[in-house]
């Protein structure tokens, strides 16, 4: 083997390393996150003009684009969305949807309890807890300020 020194060794790896596409991945993660923002848009006025009001279309939305979500994950449709898209698929509620069914699915040779339910909160877990935590106190604080 050739004797390479440190600096000519760093030149070399520094040209193999693929640069990322910062501007194209941002423009993709945009226009991703925008569609599926679009399509809960239309999912809101679908179930309105369908006779739901406002507020029960508020929780509808969310629960049908959770549902589509990890319907897409199963299928594996969402995981392919989200190598190509990054941010625009993980930041909009079907990509919360796809953090808890991806665990849950990679874990279920190891069966239902020990796989599935053991680990399909392993990444949503710790937002649950945050979130239900936080809602409690911030609960109390508003009880003990309202009296």
């Amino acid at each position: 083997m050739k004797n390479i020194n440190k600096k000519d060794y760093e030149k070399y790896v520094n040209k193999k390393i693929p640069k990322p596409k910062i501007i194209k991945n941002c423009m993709w993660a945009f226009v991703v996150g925008g569609l599926i923002s679009t399509f809960g848009q239309l999912i809101t006025n679908f179930v309105i003009d369908n006779g739901l009001d406002e507020k029960e279309a508020a929780i509808a939305t969310p629960v049908i684009l959770i549902f589509l979500g990890a319907l897409f994950t199963g299928l594996g449709i969402y995981d392919k969305l989200g190598k190509k898209a990054g941010a625009g698929s993980i930041v909009p509620i079907t990509g919360f949807a796809n953090s808890i069914v991806s665990p849950a699915m990679e874990f279920k040779r190891e069966g239902f309890v020990l796989g599935v339910a053991a680990k399909m909160f392993t990444v949503a877990g710790p937002v649950l807890v945050y979130g239900f935590g936080s809602s409690v106190i911030v609960g109390i604080i508003y009880l003990l300020l309202k009296r």
